[in-house]
This record gives C-alpha cells, structure tokens and sequence, in this order.
C-alpha cells in the first residue's frame, strides 16, 4: 500500500492511466468498506439477540450486549461516512476522466482540420471558384460554336438549294395528287325530295366542277412556289 502510495507521487506517469489506477483502487477499497459493513450489522443483530435473551434473566450479560451493539453501531457509521466519501471521489475522478479524454479527442479533431485545410484560404477557395467558373463558360461557349458550325456544314453537304426546291415540288404533287383521290370518291349527297332523274341529271356535271376546283388549287399552289 506505502509503495503505491509514493508511486502516486514519484515519477511522473500518464494521466490517463493514474486515473485508472486511481479508480481500481477505490473501487477495491469500496468493496473492503462494504464486507466491513457486513460483518458490523451481523455483529449488531447477534448482540441484540443476546441482550433480548437476557433482559429478565441476566441483565448484567444483556447490558453487555448492548454495549457492543453500540460500539458496533458507531462503527458502522464511520464506515459509511468513509464509504460516501469514497463513493464521491471515484464520480469526480471518472467525471474528471472523461472531460480529458473528451479534450483531447477535440484536440485531435482539431488537429485534424488543420492538416486537411492546410494553407487554405477564402481568398484562395473565391480564386479557384472563379477560374474553375470561368472555365466551364468557355467550354460552353466552345461546345455550342463547334454544334453550330458542324449543323450548318452537314446540311450544305447533304443536299443543295436545287435538290431542296426539287423534293419540294415533289411532295407538292404528291400532296396535289391525294387531294385529288379523295374528291373523285367522295360521296354525293341530294338534298330531301329530290327524284332518281335529277341524281342522274347531276352526275355529269359533278366531276366537271370538282375538276374546276381541284385545278384551280393546283395553279395557286404552284404560284405560291414559284415564289
């Protein structure tokens, strides 16, 4: 016990480990405190057996008794004084314990930080935003005139003005022609009460004026290309 004691105090040790060590030996002097205690109020119960025994038959004996009862009680006492003081002391050394190790993992962190931001600056963070922005901008702007200038080359390659105005007349004539179809099958409907001879009578002259019509298309679609 004497050589831990000056150990405590001798050379200088980790402080995290004095706390342990510290702790441990009044967690075990707890546990000596509590079978003290122990063997007190078991002491305390036989000697008031003894003296309830004896109270009528041999007051001498039971007075005795009570004597060591008390003494075993003020025993007792002091032993839980100490016990509470202990107690108070390993809460203050674990508290105590975990502020430093909770220090220095901060510490750590912090170190940490300054490694990773090293030489870094909000000037310098502000520079390379701007460059890297400034950047990109021009990839842009580069990637848009290189589309522009390749769509316009492919379609002067594909095909010339000629060969544009000629697949125009073509789907022209093509449109010209549906059209076409369509009027000579479309239905002829009589107004109510008319006979089987004016139906005749009109078929002749239907397709004359359908004709008329679909030409007079045709000559103002070719005007609007001619244009």
């Amino acid at each position: 016990m004497m050589a831990s004691f000056m150990s405590y105090f001798g050379a200088r040790r980790d402080p995290k480990q004095t706390a342990r060590d510290a702790i441990v030996n009044l967690r075990q002097q707890l546990q000596m405190i509590a079978k003290k205690e122990e063997y007190l109020q078991k002491k305390i119960d036989e000697e008031t057996q003894k003296a309830r025994a004896n109270a009528v038959s041999n007051r001498n004996a039971a007075t005795a008794a009570l004597k060591r009862k008390k003494m075993s009680e003020q025993e007792l006492d002091r032993l839980s004084g100490s016990r509470l003081q202990l107690e108070m002391q390993v809460n203050t050394l674990e508290s105590a314990n975990l502020n430093a190790e909770t220090m220095s993992a901060m510490k750590k962190a912090s170190d940490a930080l300054k490694v990773i931001h090293g030489n870094l600056t909000i000037d310098r963070v502000d520079a390379t935003m701007a460059a890297v922005n400034e950047q990109r901008e021009l990839a842009n702007e580069i990637a848009e005139s290189l589309s522009n200038g390749y769509a316009a080359q492919e379609v002067d390659e594909v095909c010339s003005e000629d060969e544009l105005k000629a697949e125009l007349d073509d789907l022209a004539q093509e449109e010209l022609n549906h059209r076409l179809s369509e009027a000579d099958h479309a239905p002829v409907h009589l107004p109510p009460g008319a006979t089987r001879a004016e139906e005749k009578s009109r078929i002749p002259a239907k397709p004359v004026a359908v004709e008329d019509d679909e030409e007079a298309q045709l000559k103002e679609l070719q005007a609007a290309l001619a244009m």
